[in-house]
């Protein structure tokens, strides 16, 4: 590798102040994006609807960035806006002739991403439409969401391993009486790239395993946090309901279909590595297309995943800069006040829930020890956090 490559290398990671720039650029978008759809959350108004507003709002906030910079900077959406509602698990962003709409007391699910030169940032927030604290079961599944996605973010840090992660996740969500909704992984992201090598997998399953990994510093990760007062075994009910693909960069196949070509190309043109939804695409050849490419493998899809009616599913998502002085969460939003049945009570909860984000030098009147620049980490009081009682609000 050359000086030139090797410095282009260094400078894909949270070591140059221009990457950490644009993946807090990223995450602000997201975060705004977030906002405006959940503004508009409101009983009668379009699934549809909600969905194109928060690509809307990700490319005009995106369009005036880095505009006269030497470099062409592509950004703008790098996951298509989704609103899953009630027992409804992901991935829910239908087509335009859709009718769904928001009913009183909906549980509503956003789950969004923005990029900037490549560099990912992506959220989830869940809403219940509803005036006053969320109380009951809906209050229990939120909790457990929140709970479990505030020890992630205290466990994720360097030196700690993925199945730590995946064991303390699932006991929040036990201690809510919910389950962690199987499959669902947390991936490492890096430049173009949503989900790297390293994986934390939430709950396993027959089909799903993952490699153990260790957390390093300068890493970027989208934790993911499903919980569910059912099973927590989502299945995919009806395959015409997935919209949300991802070109597989690696996998090629000569098409036989001239509308299949046709929408190849069309993906490889305006979404060549980031998800994307089919409503962007030219609709009338968009569905028979898709089938052949996704047939071959093409195309990686996101498909629409429910528990059984009646049950309550709850996501929360954001994404975390692993810096040298600690984690920085860069998305998400507050959420509504709970009222949850149960609060979690295990001193190895508490105790996760005590760690700090922060790691900070020595310095500052005498030093007795160490050398100059020696580091250490120290839990922040400003960082801990609690188990969501009853009437807070997380």
């Amino acid at each position: 590798m050359s000086d030139d490559e090797m410095k282009e290398e260094k400078e894909l990671d949270l070591t140059s102040p221009d990457v950490v720039t644009k993946y807090k650029c990223a995450a602000e978008v997201a975060n705004k994006a977030l906002q405006a759809v959940l503004a508009a959350c409101a009983p009668g108004f379009k699934i549809v609807d909600l969905c194109e507003k928060g690509d809307s709002v990700i490319r005009d906030l995106t369009a005036g960035m880095y505009k006269n910079f030497k470099k062409k900077i592509d950004r703008g959406v790098a996951f298509p806006t989704c609103v899953s509602v009630n027992n409804t698990v992901c991935h829910f962003s239908p087509l335009a002739g859709d009718e769904s709409t928001l009913a009183a007391n909906d549980l509503v699910k956003i789950h969004l991403g923005c990029h900037v030169d490549g560099f990912v940032a992506v959220v989830a927030h869940t809403h219940v439409l509803c005036e006053g604290p969320i109380t009951g079961r809906a209050a229990d599944v939120l909790a457990a969401a929140h709970t479990a996605a505030e020890v992630a973010l205290r466990l994720v840090r360097p030196g700690k391993k993925n199945k730590d992660v995946t064991e303390a996740i699932q006991k929040v969500a036990a201690a809510y009486d919910c389950k962690i909704a199987e499959g669902v992984l947390s991936h490492q992201m890096k430049q173009f790239v949503i989900d790297a090598n390293k994986v934390i997998l939430s709950a396993g399953n027959a089909e799903t395993r993952v490699d153990d990994a260790e957390f390093e510093e300068n890493e970027v990760y989208a934790i993911d946090i499903v919980t569910s007062t059912g099973e927590g075994k989502p299945k995919l009910l009806d395959e015409k309901q997935t919209t949300v693909y991802k070109r597989a960069v690696d996998k090629n196949y000569h098409l036989k279909m001239k509308a299949s070509r046709f929408i190849f190309s069309e993906i490889n043109t305006k979404f060549p590595i980031m998800p994307f939804t089919a409503r962007a695409l030219e609709e009338k050849r968009a569905r028979l297309g898709l089938v052949e490419c996704v047939n071959h493998e093409l195309l990686q899809p996101y498909p629409v995943l429910h528990e059984k009616p009646g049950d309550f599913v709850a996501h929360i998502q954001f994404t975390v800069l692993l810096m040298p002085n600690g984690s920085d969460k860069i998305t998400g939003l507050p959420l509504q006040a709970l009222e949850p049945t149960k609060v979690p009570e295990d001193p190895e909860i508490k105790a996760w829930l005590a760690l700090g984000t922060k790691s900070k030098k020595k310095g500052g009147g005498k030093k007795k020890k160490g050398k100059k620049g020696d580091a250490m980490i120290e839990d922040t009081p400003e960082a801990t956090a609690e188990p969501v009682a009853e009437g807070a609000s997380a």
